[in-house]
């Protein structure tokens, strides 16, 4: 178990260094029936070893194509122009066999979901030994040893008994540890990471982040960090490139980008960022408009349509990189202007402040009381007997009223979805008790009084796209709650024009099917779908996970709104809690099925007392590069026990750094009773349970 630590300084690059990597004129194209569609158009780039180049932007911004190119993975149906140069090697045009001596050799790569890039019929240990052998000269006992040590070094736990254990035995976090392993296996001079952290939890990603730190100092490798995290980018690169419409659009040292953001995409990029690690909400100011199509791209520069700046030349010509003083290359007419002050890239976007937005708490809406949920654990394929229960959740109490935004917070694992799920089954819970409206759900035995109570709690789930039948156009999606509640046609035309309108959408999109809207559309679409009842309730699973940063400022200000003028109460399942803090009034904070801690939200974050929540929060990327590099961060070590196996008194003892430090009367409560809730002094409503606080 770790302590406090801050982020290590990265030691600069030798002077004079020659790159590991240069990447000239870089251009990617893909057939489609409209016509090419040109991903990446002419990235160049140099990385110097030891040194971390973060490529950021909007999804199809042509950063993974960028990485795939680089790697040579690109579908046999792609166009690969320009060079990617490896220690003097032009990669481009090599076949399969050559590049395979180099990749996992000279280059390795660590992708977003480990699992897909884990062979499941082997096991870890015999992944990574197959990886050594592939490119060295070794036997297979000396490459197994070679496994172990590298397992050892990643932080898998017991590294020569889980050797022998299959990918999907693993976590997700050690999952991907295992990839960090088999990419710096045979000490490669340049290491690609796409979205290494994007599936994971804040404390999982703050762990994959520093064994990433640690390979890159094992091997010296130059690292190419692809991520739609600014937060994560501000700690851990070096230099950043903005990418947008398959081009770099800036280009600066991390320090120069953050303080005085240049080109109006990077600037509209950091202002929708809900940053409130200081404690004040600043106003979001979400990115207008969509990103253009890359078939037949109309001439001047691509984000014109977006920018509040634009000038009538930036709709004639695209404009190319170019210096700027003190800062970087920028591809703007206006760069100079912004970089001495002049300009602000944001004028003329009116910022829509939280804070101000939020409505009063009125009556009750939601209830729950010593809510428990467990889950049989079985054995054999045709005669099932039960041998273990999983406690999913255990005595979880919570209310929430009309106008308010309760949080759940915490791993994945923790039992956040499942309460969530046991509220909208509306149905008597295994134990405890739920209350919705003033109504006991258990007391509820006509199925029409079930209809009445479904009206009033609704859900706007994770993956927008999944959650709307692509058969059906909007209009019908949005006419299929109110048909079920009994209005007739003339109603529902007139309520999915308010629909609509309430959203933010126009009229036409009612005709369109959800494959050909955007992200933001179709989250908008379920937003809408969800309000069609009028419910009082609105659960909110990851609502904005799917979402990039420019189209989740859009719908945070959305949901904002919605709150305020229909006084509707939110009950948020998220794992961003950036996010989390800057939508909620009040958060609770779950782990293996107890909820640990809980109070306002503004009240956990200044003073947080549980050890867990300490460690949540120091986690959290800070877009900031000189507060992120220097601030004190708590990293949790090892795994979440299974909640088959809960110990029998506090349920993050095994994790805990406060349990190590306690006197030995203290320990011993740990070990053998639950913390019961404890209220703050002082401060009305912030509860905690631990014995060593």
């Amino acid at each position: 178990m770790t302590l406090a630590t801050t982020v290590p300084t990265r030691p600069a690059a030798p002077t004079g260094a020659a790159p590991v990597l240069s990447v000239r004129d870089l251009r990617i194209s893909f057939p489609s029936e409209a016509g090419p569609v040109q991903a990446v158009r002419g990235v160049s780039f140099d990385l110097l070893p030891g040194r971390t180049l973060g490529i950021v932007g909007e999804s199809g911004s042509g950063k993974s194509a960028t990485a795939m190119g680089i790697m040579g993975l690109l579908p046999p149906t792609a166009d690969l122009r320009g060079q990617v140069l490896l220690g003097g090697r032009d990669l481009v045009g090599l076949g399969d066999k050559a590049l395979s001596g180099v990749r996992g050799n000279a280059i390795g790569m660590v992708f977003q979901d480990p699992l897909s890039a884990l062979t499941p019929i082997f096991s870890v240990g015999r992944l990574l030994s197959d990886a050594l052998r592939v490119h060295q000269d070794l036997t297979k006992r000396a490459a197994w040893e070679q496994a172990v040590e590298l397992l050892d070094l990643v932080g898998i736990p017991d590294p020569r008994e889980r050797a022998r254990n299959f990918p999907h035995e693993f976590s997700g976090g050690m999952r991907q540890r295992v990839v960090i392993a088999m990419a710096i296996a045979n000490k490669p001079s340049v290491l690609v990471a796409d979205e290494p952290t994007t599936a994971l939890d804040v404390t999982v990603q703050a762990q994959i982040l520093d064994v990433l730190r640690l390979a890159q100092q094992e091997t010296g490798a130059g690292l190419v960090l692809i991520t739609h995290d600014l937060g994560v980018v501000a700690g851990h690169a070096d230099d950043i490139a903005v990418m947008y419409a398959g081009r770099f659009v800036e280009q600066a040292g991390v320090r120069e980008l953050f303080r005085r953001p240049t080109m109006p995409y990077t600037a509209r990029l950091l202002a929708a960022v809900p940053t409130v690690d200081s404690g004040v909400h600043r106003p979001l100011v979400p990115i207008g408009g969509e990103p253009p199509r890359l078939v037949d791209l109309p001439p001047g520069c691509p984000f014109a349509s977006r920018c509040a700046v634009a000038l009538d030349a930036c709709r004639t010509d695209e404009p190319e990189l170019r210096e700027v003083t003190d800062h970087g290359h920028v591809a703007c007419l206006r760069a100079e202007e912004i970089a001495d002050g002049s300009l602000d890239p944001a004028s003329g976007v009116a910022p829509v402040d939280r804070a101000a937005e939020r409505a009063g708490a009125g009556e009750v809406v939601l209830r729950v009381e010593d809510l428990v949920k467990t889950f049989p654990i079985t054995k054999g394929a045709l005669l099932k007997r039960r041998v273990g229960t999983l406690r999913a959740v255990n005595g979880v109490s919570f209310e929430l009223r009309a106008g308010e935004t309760l949080g759940l917070v915490g791993e994945s694992g923790s039992g956040k979805t499942t309460t969530l799920l046991e509220v909208l089954r509306l149905k008597q819970p295994e134990g405890g008790r739920i209350e919705i409206a003033g109504t006991d759900i258990s007391t509820v035995e006509t199925t029409a009084r079930k209809r009445e109570l479904r009206r009033d709690v609704q859900i706007v789930m994770q993956d927008p796209l999944g959650a709307l039948d692509p058969r059906l156009p909007v209009f019908d999606l949005l006419a299929e709650p109110l048909q079920a509640i009994g209005r007739d046609r003339e109603s529902i035309r007139s309520r999915i024009a308010e629909l609509l309108a309430l959203v933010g959408l126009d009229p036409s999109v009612g005709d369109r099917f959800p494959a050909a809207l955007s992200g933001g559309q179709r989250q908008r679409v379920g937003i809408a779908r969800a309000l069609a009842t009028e419910p009082k309730l609105l659960a909110l699973d990851e609502p904005l996970s799917a979402l990039d940063v420019s189209v989740q400022a859009g719908v945070i200000n959305l949901l904002a709104r919605l709150q305020r003028e229909l006084g509707l109460a939110y009950l948020v399942v998220a794992h961003d809690l950036a996010v989390v803090r800057y939508v909620s009034d009040r958060i609770a904070v779950m782990y293996l099925g107890h909820i640990v801690e809980t109070g306002d939200t503004e009240t956990i974050f200044s003073d947080p007392k549980h050890p867990y929540t300490r460690a949540l929060l120091s986690a959290i990327p800070v877009p900031d590069p000189e507060r992120e590099r220097t601030r004190e961060r708590v990293v949790l070590q090892g795994e979440q026990p299974s909640a088959a196996r809960l110990p029998a008194g506090c349920a993050f003892v095994d994790r805990c750094p406060l349990y190590r430090l306690a006197a030995a009367d203290v320990r011993e409560r740990c070990r053998t009773e639950r913390p019961a809730p404890a209220e703050v002094a002082g401060q009305p409503g912030h509860q905690y349970a631990c014995h060593a606080v």
